[in-house]
């Protein structure tokens, strides 16, 4: 397998359009030209991502990811102060079902009704700031599509430079989304061994 720290502003994968087609995978596959696509990551957003190296290794990636053997977690930075309610900073649940809002595609929506189960995790990742922002720490247990935006944005708190569901001002506040993959665990897909990495937050 191969892990990349994607950079903000890149495809994952291509998308429609010759204009679209410069994107990770693509650059993956020019140097690896067996590395095949396991999951991706949203345009706005860095860090990690995985490939895999060939049709079985990405059979066993695609198997952990569907049985929850894959262990990701983020560094946000969001609007508003947030305080942890949980004792010695523990991790916190948001429980909301998801559903992609059709009329107004890419973004996705809260729904009752429609939405499928999505759970967000978070806690502080750091000591509180007077510039009405709070960094966190999250880990998605499940993987909609931008569950931690709409999570986040549905609690009044929406991560800072997100173009989708920040209002102007939050848009403003960053130059960039500031949502970053910075760790990832997961079962080796040679020898089954959970194997561990990290990257820097850029902010």
């Amino acid at each position: 397998m191969i892990v990349l720290d994607k950079p903000a502003g890149l495809l994952a994968v291509p998308g429609r359009g010759p204009d679209k087609q410069d994107c990770l995978s693509a650059r993956a596959q020019a140097r690896w030209p067996d590395a095949l696509v396991v999951h991706r990551l949203d345009m706005a957003t860095s860090g990690l991502v995985v490939m895999a190296r060939g049709i079985e290794a990405q059979r066993r990636l695609s198997r952990a990811f569907e049985q929850r053997e894959v262990h990701k977690r983020y560094t946000a930075i969001v609007a508003g102060t947030l305080h942890n309610p949980q004792p010695d900073n523990g991790w916190n649940t948001v429980d909301l079902s998801l559903t992609i809002d059709w009329p107004n595609r890419p973004r996705s929506i809260v729904s009752a009704e429609l939405g499928k189960p999505s759970v967000t995790r978070w806690r502080l990742a750091g000591a509180p700031t007077d510039d009405d922002t709070t960094r966190l720490e999250l880990e998605p247990v499940t993987g909609r599509t931008h569950q931690l935006r709409v999570h986040l944005q549905a609690i009044g708190h929406p991560i800072l430079g997100d173009m989708l569901y920040a209002t102007p001002e939050q848009q403003t506040r960053a130059p960039r989304l500031l949502l970053h993959a910075h760790q990832l665990s997961l079962p080796h897909p040679q020898h089954g061994d959970t194997v561990h990495f990290h990257s820097p937050c850029p902010f």
